[in-house]
């Protein structure tokens, strides 16, 4: 399953892997976010989409 993606490039829309570079790109499109502000949110709360939308102040 790991291999499987979907039309944006990853599959998984649930938790986000810093190391995939299309679903960093979309979220930070998304939440209109830097990278920094994305990776800094990741460190803080963890991997979950949605925890990472709580503390960046957007809702997904």
């Amino acid at each position: 399953m790991a291999g499987l993606k979907d039309k944006r490039g990853f599959i998984d829309k649930d938790r986000l892997d810093l190391s995939e570079r299309k679903a960093v790109e979309y979220w930070m499109k998304r939440w209109g976010v830097t990278r920094d502000q994305l990776t800094a949110a990741h460190r803080k709360v963890g991997r979950l989409t949605k925890d990472i939308a709580a503390e960046l102040g957007k809702r997904r």
